[in-house]
């Protein structure tokens, strides 16, 4: 089977998104319980960050 690139998920794990964007595991976890209903979903207990709306939340934000 065919591993996906990161740049076409449309969702990504904590770790995933804190490698592809180059922010820490322990601040992206935070940022994904703080926007739950913007960029991140809760699939039973992990996080999934949107990758698309979490890109269009960075372009907003001047501060993380």
């Amino acid at each position: 089977m065919k591993e996906i690139p990161m740049n076409e998920k449309y969702t990504l794990s904590i770790k995933e998104a804190a490698a592809y964007f180059g922010i820490g595991i322990k601040k992206m976890r935070r940022l994904a319980e703080e926007h739950t209903s913007s960029f991140a979903v809760l699939s039973g207990n992990r996080y999934l960050i949107i990758r698309t709306k979490f890109e269009e939340f960075l372009q907003e934000t001047s501060t993380i």
